[in-house]
């Protein structure tokens, strides 16, 4: 095992042009480690109550993921639910019901504290530096926020994200962070907050990468039909953090190139984007590693001039 992933395991209740779905599995570290489990080991650390069923633990460990990690506890799991709009560009949450992720508290298995990787989902910025101090052996550490933690909790977010080497973020979420509405400027006031590596997602846009001395922006994947966009961004996030510890980069090292970061976006908004072909995480029920390839030659393709 090399990538250890932090967040909430749900369910979620959505609503698209295409459809509607009342309960289904859900919560960025489900959508995170499924995605990453195409490229490494990884273990999970979130919570569930007593109600989290049978074959959503079969569906995660048939893919590898660990779930020593998994905290059971009374109670009922977190539970959101939403309806997009008709450009599924936004989306308005009809309901969110923390349960016992309210009282979530990471709790990394020994085993878990030497990895080499980790990914830290939207929680607490106070819950994120702790488990990131409490990582023994790491090569690269980052992870995800939003809005909420940005307006109310911005200083103890700053002392966060100063330790960690990548931040994976919105452009509605840079700017808010940086004070400035210029991606590029935004970002450049981003990277002098500590990580070394920046990307910006954009949705059906794309992604744009930043380090201090270069940039890369790359398109999103053009679907016929966008089922769910719902785990998207995160599963974005385990294609890349996936790919990097396959590949056993160490962002601070000067061995990993422009190339191989530029790598990790296409695959991330590959896995982005068969997210979105079904509900949920319906799609990696049957998603297997040679589609995952020949659409990142497609990305290849299109994009080379």
């Amino acid at each position: 095992m090399s990538l250890i992933v932090v967040g909430s395991v749900a369910y979620d209740g959505v609503e698209t042009p295409h459809g509607r779905v009342d309960r289904m599995l859900g919560g960025a570290a489900t959508y995170i480690s499924l995605a990453a489990s195409y490229f490494t080991k990884v273990g999970i650390v979130a919570v569930v109550g007593d109600d989290f069923a049978q074959e959503d633990t079969d569906l995660l460990t048939s893919h590898g993921v660990d779930l020593e990690g998994l905290e059971r506890v009374h109670g009922k799991t977190f539970f959101w639910a939403g309806k997009y709009t008709p450009d599924m560009n936004d989306r308005e949450t009809l309901t969110t019901d923390l349960n016992v992720f309210a009282d979530f508290d990471p709790k990394l298995p020994a085993s878990y504290k030497n990895c080499s990787y980790l990914l830290l989902g939207n929680i607490q910025p106070r819950l994120q530096r702790n488990v990131r101090s409490q990582m023994q052996k790491l090569r690269l550490a980052g992870g995800d926020t939003m809005n909420f933690w940005i307006k109310d909790f911005r200083d103890e977010l700053l002392a966060t994200i100063r330790e960690w080497d990548f931040l994976l973020i919105n452009d509605a979420e840079a700017r808010m962070l940086s004070g400035e509405n210029n991606l590029k400027k935004a970002a450049s006031a981003i990277l002098d907050m500590g990580p070394h590596t920046l990307v910006i997602k954009r949705g059906e846009y794309g992604a744009m990468l930043f380090r201090k001395d270069s940039f890369f922006i790359v398109p999103g994947y053009l679907l016929e039909t966008v089922f769910d966009p719902t785990g998207a961004g995160d599963c974005f996030a385990g294609g890349f953090i996936g790919y990097l510890a396959q590949q056993g980069f160490d962002l601070q090292s000067d061995h990993i190139s422009r190339g191989d970061l530029s790598r990790a976006v296409i695959y991330g908004s590959v896995m982005g984007s068969f997210c979105c072909e079904q509900f949920g995480v319906e799609r990696f029920r049957t998603l297997k590693r040679a589609e995952i390839d020949a659409r990142f030659q497609e990305f290849r393709n299109f994009t080379t001039f």
